[in-house]
């Protein structure tokens, strides 16, 4: 119980800057009392409440399930089927992520139709699970992570090139959203299991970089769905 109340109140101290920041420029810059007060109060009540919730979810259902996941892939040696796994993951996971629904939507708005918010969204699921299987690749093998890393930004700069400008900031925006509140915990607990349980894999050499592999690989596809469709 006192580790729940510990749990509430680091989350509380989490939303308390936002909370700060937001009423200082209110009362202070905007010089003006915080309109609708009592639901303002509920409302980051409610934010709080919920940071608690996820992150007591995180620590009791997905960390452990990815972990274990991870252990069994790892005890059964198969490459192919863990690197299926984590295709499949990473697209399922993006596919769900609100942020990449709100933010294909409103391209497709802006846009006039003529970008779909469905071959976006699907777009971009498709580049976080190749990331996302290339990152798992390079945790079997045991390579340095800057070798993938500068070559897909080096990849990245030469097709903003060649990309039309309707679709350039869409394509770097899209590395952002993808890791968000559903995948990066489901992809951190793979990381973190695989190298835990591979020999001669640190957890905190190889266990992280997942994330960079799903920020990286979706701008690399967003890219090059631009330039075949404008």
């Amino acid at each position: 119980m006192l580790n729940l109340f510990k749990a509430l109140l680091n989350s509380f101290k989490s939303v308390l800057p936002i909370i700060l920041v937001i009423s200082a420029f209110q009362i202070f810059v905007i010089q003006q009392t915080i309109p609708y007060l009592p639901v303002i109060i509920l409302g980051f009540g409610l934010v709080v409440f919920g940071l608690f919730l996820f992150l007591q979810g995180l620590e009791l259902g997905v960390f452990p399930l990815g972990e274990s996941l991870s252990y069994q892939f790892a005890e059964k040696g198969n490459v192919f089927l863990i690197v299926v796994f984590a295709f499949l993951l990473g697209y399922t996971t993006t596919i769900a992520e609100p942020a990449l629904m709100a933010i294909t939507g409103k391209a497709e708005q802006i846009s006039d139709g003529k970008l779909s918010a469905f071959a976006v969204r699907n777009t971009v699921a498709l580049g976080v699970a190749i990331g996302i299987s290339l990152g798992v690749i390079r945790i079997i093998l045991g390579h340095p992570i800057y070798w993938y890393i500068c070559v897909g930004y080096i990849l990245v700069m030469i097709l903003t090139c060649f990309s039309p400008n309707e679709i350039i900031g869409l394509a770097y925006d899209s590395g952002g959203v993808t890791t968000s509140t559903i995948t990066v915990p489901l992809v951190a607990a793979l990381g973190i299991g695989l190298s835990t349980f591979i020999e001669g894999r640190d957890p905190l050499i190889d266990g992280f970089g997942l994330i960079a592999f799903a920020s990286l690989m979706p701008i690399l596809t967003v890219l090059v769905y631009g330039i075949l469709v404008f």
